[in-house]
């Protein structure tokens, strides 16, 4: 499929316009997606939601091994591992769509996110050519399974501090690997490990591809989880575990580097991996909504209700909107540097690496997405919500372990903060001069100059425009006062990446829905209009509350003053009817029976 290349770097959105034809948005996915999706989805239907008392209860131990050997029949392992080496060789994008479809697929879509992302990952980015012949394709089959070894019992988001050791054997050939990992999702049945220790006493972490019959590997019980229940988490602990030099991943002390840079993957992975979730629980909700009695009529004629399937909606077309974004993004930027000679491996990480900022925006912006629509299927349900035999309670718990791991979401606030903070001081992104030129505005007789809003969505892209000047004017203005102590204050960092967070989710949302309307007419996106406007009235108030905490963490007396009134100039936008706008929304899914927005 045709489309135009975005020129824009990571973090660039803050300073610079996106034309609408130059992004993707998931109604463009071709045909063999749709199909590759649909495969995805029978599976679920088939091997999985009939079992998933069976998978939770982990009773039998053999049942999600098996589960997990007939995705690697289907090919559902092997999405993003080139045909060389056994796989798919699909898309970075289709691999997204993968990882939204088994978000369905409640704690199975853990054992598959630990396997094919952060357990295969790393060998195909950085492993050598022999280490990708030998693993890749037993990888890429569900020959053998793999996880992944990097937090420990005193280093979880500080990685780097980990404790465990590698240390070479006189004869040199191998390294002999001593200490203990903790939350390891599929240990419990994975032939490969990916481990991370420094080798005698260096400052950073190397890598190592360690095999199970490598011996010197021992094992805790299974966890005792919240949710995920059926995906297995243990401790693991290496004693004298010896590893053949040549199993090294990378280069030495290149593991801390390996773990950031899969962990970016594992991020944009994630927010697409909520949405299949997501998309369950609103249209189980919108389904009970309708089947539920009370005062003699259906639960779905009470306005309440509504209010909740639409917000329902709304989220979930937003998220949908910006992890597709972006996921084409890397995509396109991956094809363009292999275009200029760049070896694939590197290309990847190369292309994923400039999006780490839209990255962590994903992982954050998902996950509280998929806790906002869990919890409110579980209030449609009302009593039956909480009752394990409806399926809201194991969406519910399921749900919150989003929100932890790949970085927990106060870590990837301040990430991408620190971030767009460190491209614009290298020059990469040009965001002190658009914030003086903000500054100077502030101070200077307001323009009173008409913007025409006669085509669809033009009033809310001039609001989307001063949205940006919000966050040029806050994060300047603490980045001039705070210097290098701002990295110290956390609040005021999450509070810039709220702004960050929703400017980007508005920006797709606005952008998706212009494109959508000039592929199938206004007519035909009424609902999807209706979820924009009410989207981007949400976030003005949102960066408004957000932004007026900040400036009242570092300013004070005129200055602050004159920030307020800044504040209250960029986020003025006339008030939308969103009761009117919700119940739209929620008659159609009600219609349809479900969410009907992909």
């Amino acid at each position: 499929m045709e489309t135009i290349k975005n020129s824009i770097n990571g973090g660039e959105f803050l300073v610079k316009e996106t034309e609408a034809q130059a992004i993707f948005i998931p109604e463009e996915f071709s045909e063999e997606q749709r199909m590759m999706a649909q495969a995805c989805q029978d599976f679920i239907d088939t091997e999985i939601e009939p079992r998933s008392a069976e998978i939770d209860s982990m009773k039998d131990s053999n049942l999600v091994p098996t589960i997990f050997n007939k995705a690697g029949e289907l090919g559902l392992l092997g999405i993003a591992v080139p045909v060389e080496y056994g796989g798919m060789g699909m898309s970075f994008n289709t691999s997204m769509l993968i990882a939204d479809i088994i978000g369905a697929a409640g704690s199975f879509s853990t054992t598959y996110g630990a396997h094919t992302g952060i357990g295969t990952l790393p060998i195909l980015y950085y492993g050598t050519e022999q280490q990708k012949q030998k693993y890749l394709p037993k990888l890429a089959t569900g020959e053998w399974a793999a996880c992944y070894c990097l937090t420990e019992p005193d280093a979880g988001s500080d990685a780097n501090s980990g404790k465990t050791k590698a240390t070479l054997s006189e004869d040199g050939s191998h390294y002999l690997l001593n200490g203990q990992k903790m939350w390891i999702s599929n240990a419990g049945f994975a032939d490969v490990f990916i481990v991370f220790a420094k080798v005698d006493d260096d400052k950073n972490l190397s890598a190592f591809i360690v095999e199970k019959d490598f011996g010197g590997i021992s094992m805790n019980e299974e966890e005792k989880k919240m949710g995920i229940k059926g995906s297995s988490t243990r401790q693991v602990f290496f004693n004298d575990c010896r590893v053949p030099v040549e199993n090294m991943l990378s280069d030495r002390q290149n593991g801390f580097k390996i773990a950031v840079n899969i962990l970016n993957i594992g991020r944009v992975k994630l927010g697409a991996g909520v949405l299949g979730g997501c998309r369950t629980v609103i249209s189980n909700a919108v389904r009970y909504s309708t089947e539920r009695k009370q005062f003699g009529v259906s639960i779905n004629n009470f306005g309440a209700i509504k209010n909740k399937l639409a917000q329902m909606a709304t989220l979930t077309y937003a998220c949908e909107s910006l992890c597709y974004r972006v996921g084409q993004d890397i995509e396109d930027r991956i094809a363009a540097l292999k275009s200029e000679g760049m070896d694939d491996a590197e290309a990847k990480l190369k292309g994923v690496e400039q999006y780490a900022i839209e990255c962590a925006i994903a992982k954050v912006h998902g996950s509280e997405v998929l806790d906002y629509v869990v919890d409110q299927g579980v209030q449609v349900y009302g009593g039956m919500g909480y009752s394990a035999d409806a399926p809201m309670e194991r969406a519910y718990r399921d749900a919150r372990i989003s929100r932890i791991y790949e970085g927990t979401n106060e870590i990837n606030r301040m990430l991408m903060v620190g971030m767009v903070l460190k491209r614009a001081m290298k020059g990469e992104i040009d965001m002190f001069d658009a914030a003086m030129s903000v500054s100077k505005e502030l101070t200077a007789v307001p323009s009173f100059e008409t913007v025409d809003t006669s085509e669809l969505l033009a009033t809310e892209k001039e609001v989307l425009k001063k949205l940006k000047k919000v966050f040029l004017m806050v994060g300047g203005k603490a980045a001039m006062a705070l210097q290098d102590n701002i990295e110290s204050e956390q609040e005021i960092m999450m509070n810039l990446a709220d702004l960050m967070i929703e400017i980007y989710a508005s920006e797709s949302v606005i952008l998706r829905t212009e494109k959508l309307v000039s592929m199938k007419g206004e007519e035909n996106c009424q609902q999807q209009i209706a979820m924009t406007k009410i989207y981007l009235s949400q976030a003005v108030d949102k960066i408004t509350a957000a932004a007026k905490e900040a400036i009242g963490s570092f300013t004070s007396g005129d200055e602050q003053k004159v920030m307020l009134m800044g504040l209250k100039r960029f986020t003025k936008m006339d008030l939308e009817n969103t009761k009117e706008l919700r119940r739209a929304i929620a008659d159609y899914m009600i219609e349809k029976g479900k969410y009907p927005f992909s």
